[in-house]
């Protein structure tokens, strides 16, 4: 080989010092000749030309996966690579130098910082206090303002800082937030772990700190939502507050505001647990241990397991951060005695009835009962507690003998200024929620004929008028029945408007109505004055025409006794109410309505007196009197004797008393007993899929009483009144003003008519009673609506069942009466 030419394959100087041993497969590559097996001897080369033994030039590649010490490769075409002295694997050279590293996350830390101090800087520090941050319970009382009947709404009371003991304070910080006092009003720990537990969706951690939980339960724009938005936005307020606000302010919302479970706030709840004599400022260290540990779940019962090992928790951590105060606690310790809860009902017995009546004068004054709730008032209302048990006492005492099917009502107004200072509705409001004397709308009946004889003197006749007895004057009248207008017993063809009213002589209130300058339009009008509902007496001349003069209108017995004030009160009427005053705080915020207005003349309020107290002496409801002290009043019937009352007064007190009796009857027609005075929906008031509301098992269906306004209405009457007045000054009538001139619709009779023998067969023509069917002046021909099936004609009315106490049925009691003898 020429000097200078590259070694052959074959030369001794292939793969030699200068370089690695070449690798046999390498060889083979190029030579096409096997490795010798051991004892051969290698095969010679065959000889080639330089074109085919050219071999590179380049620098040797490291070999690839090769063994230490093993044979070198052939280059490869890439050539040397760049930095040869770096030696790191590939994947290593996309990670960042290090000092990127650190610089790239101190310009993210930057950002995130940025971020939060622009988002803490746009975050409204709240002002607006949640309504049920703030929301206290009402307070009900009689008319005294010192008795209680009720508390409503919220238990909640809220007080100074200074109000409430250091004891419950510390026992609240050492179980809630130990670092209250030095934190910034947040704990990052707890910060951290509601954020993360929030975020993975795992249960929603409460806030960590006092500060945190006060801002989300006292001020407004902190929603409910479980968020990472809300949680920041509360840390940020958190921050705020514990700046701008000290630490006593942050604590007195606090516990003003916690639940407590049977109560809210710190004052309420130790009057709850520990009685009402019992306040914030007196807890002692083992109380306000018990209240801190409810803290956490005012759900539990007062002497549950887990309530009892968390009141241990706090007395132990009480005595950690104030060894000197506490110390000694964690020995001396037990667990307290707390008061039972009551039934949890302030509707039950009379009460309820009380309530709905002052919750809904108050509605239509413009504060709704959610507000009453939650607005802390003092309502003092217009009810007596000694006449309302003497109202319920009344009521059974003339009417236990009767049947579930028989239902009073009774309302007694002070005429003097409108105050409803007792009724009878029922005796548990929860087992009968309907409230006789303001629910039930009845026919009047003769009881409404005062009325029209207000009208009459006040049209300028007087009580020494003679009006028809018999018949009336004209004889047909709009509205009247077949037969026209009659009596239930004879009276003569001529009779004073004394005697008219005391018989209750249906022919005379008639004519006088019709010889009125305004006819009926003039009784619609004393009427509406005297506080009776306009829709219905329109609505009731419209359907009955004349027969509204005795009585056909639908009223309510509070609305009859506020009505008949008119008489007893100079003439005056004041809406009846059952309100005083309403305050907040000191401060009245509002007053009682008593507006008065003239609806007759003080002389035609006596005169009507004089005739009505004769119902007492000697017509309807002769003997059933106040004995020495002077009353006046109106007996009323209904036809079939359906519906009874009587309504009296004296110068102190007007009352009224009205009764009717509902049997519940199956489709079947058969007669079912109420069930606390209601018809049963389902049989025996048990569960059915059969009957239901819509589909009823029993329907009411109103019937005869069998006895009349002279009854058991005027003994109710008495009875209550001689309670109500007991003790009280007997105070006179005005005396008779003999107001008017007499108009004398027919003649003077002349000469006196011999009186009818009761016992006497020959009764008057138009009269359909005698010895087989008696006779009571006050039994009033009205026409029922016939459509109504013996169901009160006022939608109001069905389902309205009043009653009392379970009485058991007896034979129905008649009453005696003075014009059957």
């Amino acid at each position: 080989m020429p000097s200078g030419s590259p070694p052959q394959t074959g030369d001794a100087t292939w793969g030699g010092a200068a370089g690695s041993q070449r690798r046999p497969e390498a060889a083979f590559e190029q030579t096409g000749a096997m490795p010798a097996q051991p004892g051969e001897q290698p095969r010679q080369p065959r000889s080639r030309s330089n074109q085919e033994t050219v071999v590179s030039e380049a620098p040797p590649r490291r070999a690839r996966g090769r063994a230490p010490g093993g044979p070198s490769g052939p280059q490869g075409p890439e050539g040397p690579r760049r930095g040869g002295d770096d030696d790191r694997p590939r994947w290593r050279r996309f990670i960042p130098n290090w000092k990127i590293v650190m610089a790239s996350f101190a310009v993210l830390a930057a950002g995130v910082f940025g971020m939060i101090a622009v988002a803490y800087a746009n975050t409204p520090l709240p002002t607006g206090v949640q309504d049920q941050a703030l929301a206290e319970q009402s307070v009900l009382y009689y008319n005294d303002g010192k008795t209680e009947i009720a508390r409503l709404g919220t238990p909640r009371k809220i007080i100074d800082y200074k109000n409430m003991a250091d004891s419950i304070k510390d026992a609240t910080v050492a179980i809630e937030n130990k670092t209250f006092y030095t934190d910034p009003g947040i704990s990052i720990s707890g910060m951290v772990r509601s954020v993360w537990m929030t975020a993975t969706g795992q249960q929603l951690q409460g806030a960590s700190t006092i500060t945190q939980q006060m801002a989300r339960n006292y001020f407004n724009g902190l929603s409910q939502e479980v968020s990472i938005k809300r949680k920041i936005s509360e840390i940020f307020i958190a921050v705020k507050l514990d700046k701008n606000m000290s630490k006593e302010d942050i604590l007195k919302n606090y516990l003003n505001t916690i639940n407590f479970g049977r109560a809210y706030g710190i004052e309420a709840a130790a009057q709850t647990y520990f009685g009402s004599k019992v306040h914030a400022k007196d807890l002692t260290p083992v109380q306000a241990a018990y209240l801190a540990a409810r803290i956490q779940t005012p759900s539990w019962a007062d002497d549950s397991p887990a309530l009892q090992d968390r009141f241990k928790t706090v007395i132990t951590n009480m005595a950690e951060l104030w060894p000197q105060k506490y110390g000694q606690l964690p020995a001396t310790a037990k667990f307290p005695k707390v008061k039972k809860p009551g039934d949890g009902n302030e509707y039950g017995g009379i009460k309820g009835y009380m309530i709905v009546q002052v919750l809904e004068e108050l509605k239509q004054r413009g504060v709704s009962p959610d507000e009453v709730r939650s607005g802390g008032y003092k309502i003092v209302s217009t009810f007596d507690k000694r006449l309302m048990e003497a109202a319920k006492t009344a009521v059974l005492s003339n009417t236990s003998s009767m049947s579930k099917e028989f239902h009073t009502g009774l309302a007694a107004v002070n005429p003097k200024n409108g105050r409803v200072v007792a009724f009878y509705g029922g005796t548990n409001y929860l087992k009968d929620p309907w409230n006789e004397p303001f629910d039930s709308k009845k026919q009047a009946a003769s009881a409404f004929k005062p009325y029209v004889l207000a009208a009459w003197l006040q049209a300028g006749y007087s009580l020494k008028s003679y009006v028809p007895g018999n018949h009336t004057v004209p004889k047909e009248l709009p509205g009247q029945q077949a037969g026209g207008f009659r009596n239930s017993h004879n009276v003569g063809a001529s009779i004073d408007v004394i005697k008219a009213t005391a018989q209750s002589v249906n022919t005379a209130y008639v004519s006088m109505a019709f010889k009125l300058p305004g006819q009926l339009g003039d009784v619609k009008k004393i009427v509406e004055n005297a506080g009776f509902d306009t829709t219905r007496m329109e609505n009731d001349v419209k359907a009955h025409s004349y027969q509204f003069a005795i009585g056909s209108a639908l009223v309510t017995p509070v609305e009859q006794a506020a009505g008949y004030s008119i008489f007893a009160n100079g003439g005056r009427y004041t809406k009846y109410h059952v309100v005083q005053d309403v305050y907040r705080g000191k401060q009245i915020v509002y007053p009682e309505q008593r507006a008065q207005k003239s609806v007759i003349s003080p002389e035609a309020a006596s005169d009507a007196t004089t005739a009505m107290q004769e119902v007492l002496r000697s017509g309807t409801a002769a003997g059933k009197g106040l004995g020495n002290r002077p009353a006046a009043g109106k007996t009323g019937t209904n036809n079939d004797e359906k519906e009874a009352w009587f309504v009296g007064f004296t110068p102190q007190l007007t009352a009224a008393v009205g009764m009717y009796r509902e049997q519940c009857v199956t489709s079947k027609g058969t007669i079912v007993q109420p069930i606390y005075s209601n018809c049963p929906i389902t049989p025996k008031g048990k569960a059915s899929t059969k009957y239901n509301g819509n589909h009823p098992y029993t329907r009411p269906k109103e019937v005869s009483l069998r006895f009349e306004g002279a009854g058991p209405p005027t003994s109710v009457w008495r009875s209550f009144m001689q309670l109500a007045l007991q003790n009280k000054p007997v105070e006179q009538f005005p005396a008779k003003a003999d107001l008017g001139e007499p108009e004398n619709i027919v003649p003077s009779p002349t000469p006196t008519p011999t009186p009818t023998d009761p016992f006497s067969d020959e009764t008057d023509p138009n009269s359909n009673c005698g010895i087989i069917t008696p006779c009571d002046g006050n039994n009033d021909n009205v026409t029922e609506d016939p459509n109504n099936n013996g169901f009160p004609t006022d939608q109001g009315d069905q389902g309205g069942f009043g009653g009392g106490a379970e009485r058991p049925s007896i034979p129905d009691p008649m009453a005696t009466r003075r014009e059957d003898q």
